[in-house]
């Protein structure tokens, strides 16, 4: 009898690679989906959604509050067992159906490495282009772009290009490139890119010596916590220093509501151990830890820890840490264990003289050099009737992380295949670019339905650029678009969970979400607000509402292991369906959606806005420990006058953390024109206290 394993779903499809026609096999142990109801077929798409009825009831959805960060949501896992060996692959894909099937080519495809992880200046980007603009014009759909960058309103028969091409600046300064990288325990040496990866701001340098851990490396947090004696001294001693601060027992801060308080900010813990005498510097994730980030950075990221400091500094993973505190430490105890010692302050520092480790970094920074070029992708299904002129965006970024730091050279990491992270939604925009062309051209020719953009955004992983720009280059008015459908994420759905964000961005868009969200079969997290951390962000900028659809986060999520043999085609079907369902809702009502901020009132109703201005732009697609990255600060604005720079992380307001955009708007609304508030920026690893004279928001904008 064959031996049974535990896979998921996704692993007994992807033993045929669609794509390809090759086999493959991980032999992970994962878990797969329960069963769900059948994807939709061409058939079923090409009527309107019906209002739910009792004969729906079998796939009733339910709603629940959603995340107050996208970082916490993490459904679980449900699993069962198969037999690899006795299925039947003809009749599972016609089960999966046309959709799910259609849907995991494309992933397979977009997450091969002949793509390169779709990273910026890439040949494998350029592929990934073409392949996109091949099925927009196999969907019979327009070319969404004008030869010149003129407003076009809504006469999309003169577009002419497929491709929005632009610059980015990918630095913040500097660019930070390895020229060597070593690091051994024990004298094995450790493979860079699997079990650490040096840090943007380690210094040009080498050490070795026996290792000392210091927990959260937090010199004086609340309530007399110190990560030290008064005596610590680590001279010619390596630092391991957990990320972030203590955590509860569900793994979120003790000292914030929202994320985590300034104590976790790297650049302080860095200077506190190099301050007590530490040769070098290793820096964990703590386990289980539901805010923060998981995997190794990509070096642009960490480069933006702070100044660069004069002793070696790298990323090592929580597996490769556990292994180097386990051969240093005879009572035992693995990462999970020390972490919680260090939560309670039950141990300060602990000197591990069992094992001795080498680091060694050699770093070349210099000023960012020629902008990056990188190119929206986007087509046109043109409505029409008096809505024509009105458009629905249907969106998704194509781009990824390349070899793990950006970069375009093998040899300089793992290659990231991005799968969920965004093929899936990449994957998602071309199946419902197929689907809405089809159910247009079976309507009616006398039922008025508006325009629909499809856009697949680059350059989201350096920041939300490909988004930005076309928020600001836009080729329609955004007078003109009702809402942008943002797919991020989408390949995982694990449980029947799905977090749609941003249902408050429209007024009365929850109330027409409802009846699409309860047929859905589906346990819709519903937030009000975008997370901030995708292109959605950008569409708000500029009055536009915006949903995020999101599967969750997962242990592959920005790793080499996010690949497509752990998607689930299956509940990619039953996202797409909804995601469907609501495009041709939005598409069809007569009234095109009004924008509006979650939690405040309408235009016209000023007492819900706030009566002074900072006059910064957030850094949304920026991911920082805490605080508020700023972007951009506008001029002759409250923040300009008062001494506030692009590249600032305003992390304080007169001595009250500032944990995000949510807590800044509170404190905005809570203050007058004229008020002096002083706000605290950590400026390349310093703070500043800034004395800021707020001035008034003109008509509360």
């Amino acid at each position: 009898m064959p031996t049974t394993h535990r896979l998921t779903r996704p692993l007994v499809l992807s033993l045929l690679l669609l794509a390809g026609g090759c086999a493959h096999l991980h032999t992970e142990t994962t878990s797969v989906a329960r069963p769900v109801a059948a994807p939709p077929t061409d058939a079923s798409m090409a009527a309107p959604p019906a209002a739910p009825t009792p004969a729906a009831a079998a796939t009733s959805g339910r709603i629940e509050r959603g995340p107050a960060s996208i970082t916490t949501f993490r459904p679980d896992e449900e699993s069962t067992r198969v037999d690899p060996h006795a299925i039947d692959y003809k009749t599972l894909f016609e089960d999966l159906g046309p959709v799910a099937s259609e849907w995991y080519q494309h992933v397979q495809t977009l997450a091969n490495p002949y793509f390169e992880g779709r990273v910026n200046g890439s040949a494998g980007t350029e592929r990934a282009r073409d392949y996109l603009e091949f099925h927009f014009r196999r969907a019979g759909l327009e070319p969404a772009f004008p030869a010149t960058d003129e407003m076009l309103g809504g006469a999309a028969e003169t577009m002419a290009s497929f491709m929005q091409p632009f610059e980015f600046n990918a630095g913040r300064g500097f660019e930070v490139t390895i020229e060597e990288a070593h690091a051994a325990v024990g004298g094995n040496a450790l493979v860079e890119g699997t079990d650490y990866v040096v840090l943007g701001n380690s210094g040009s340098s080498a050490a070795s010596g026996p290792v000392t851990f210091v927990g959260y490396g937090i010199a004086d947090g609340p309530d007399g916590y110190s990560s030290f004696d008064e005596d610590t001294d680590l001279t010619g001693r390596i630092a391991l220093v957990l990320r972030y601060e203590p955590l509860d027992e569900e793994g979120s801060s003790q000292w914030a509501e929202e994320r985590f308080s300034p104590n976790a900010g790297i650049a302080r813990k860095m200077r506190a151990v190099i301050d007590r005498g530490a040769a070098g510097v290793i820096l964990v994730n703590p386990p289980d830890c539901v805010d923060g980030r998981e995997g190794l950075e990509p070096i642009d990221r960490s480069a933006r820890f702070g100044r660069q400091i004069d002793v070696p500094a790298i990323q090592m993973t929580p597996e490769a840490a556990a292994r180097l505190l386990a051969a240093g430490d005879r009572e035992g105890g693995d990462l999970l264990h020390w972490r919680r010692q260090a939560d309670t302050a039950a141990i300060t520092t602990v000197d591990l003289d069992g094992v001795e480790v080498e680091l060694a970094a050699t770093l070349e920074r210099k000023r960012a050099g020629q902008p990056m070029p990188a190119e929206n992708v986007g087509a046109v299904l043109p409505g029409r009737g008096n809505l024509a002129d009105e458009w629905l965006v249907v969106g998704g970024h194509y781009d990824h992380n390349g070899y793990g730091m950006f970069g375009t050279t093998p040899d300089r990491g793992p290659l990231f295949p991005g799968a969920d992270d965004n093929a899936s939604g990449t994957a998602g925009v071309l199946i419902l670019a197929d689907l809405l062309a089809k159910r247009y051209a079976d309507t009616d020719s006398d039922e008025p339905l508006r325009s629909v953009l499809f856009l697949c955004f680059d350059a989201e992983e350096r920041g939300l650029h490909g988004s930005r720009y076309f928020a600001e280059n836009t080729p329609i008015p955004a007078s003109s678009m009702t809402c942008l459908l943002n797919m991020d994420m989408i390949g995982r759905l694990r449980s029947d969970n799905l977090a749609v964000l941003g249902t408050g961005t429209a007024v009365g868009m929850q109330e027409i979400l409802r009846p699409h969200f309860e047929s859905s079969g589906l346990v819709i997290a519903e937030t009000p607000a975008g997370s901030g951390r995708s292109d959605d962000a950008n569409f708000n900028r500029i009055g536009v509402a915006g949903l995020h659809f999101f599967t969750g986060m997962h242990p592959e999520y920005t790793s080499p292991r996010d690949l497509a043999s752990t998607v689930n085609p299956s509940g990619a079907a039953k996202i797409l369906d909804l995601i469907y369902s609501i495009a041709i809702d939005l598409a069809t009502r007569p009234d095109r959606l009004r924008h509006t901020e979650p939690g405040r009132q309408t235009r016209g109703e000023d007492r819900a806005y706030a009566p002074v201005r900072l006059g910064i732009r957030p850094g949304m697609g920026e991911d920082i420990d805490h605080g508020i990255l700023v972007e951009s600060v506008s001029d002759g604005t409250s923040a300009a006058d008062g001494g506030v720079k692009a590249g600032d992380v305003m992390i304080g307001w007169d001595g009250d953390d500032l944990d995000g955009m949510r807590t800044l708007a509170e404190k905005l609304r809570a203050h007058k024109p004229g008020d002096v508030v002083t706000i605290t920026v950590d400026r390349d690893g310093v703070e500043h206290d800034l004395s800021v004279t707020l001035k008034a928001s003109d008509g509360g904008q």
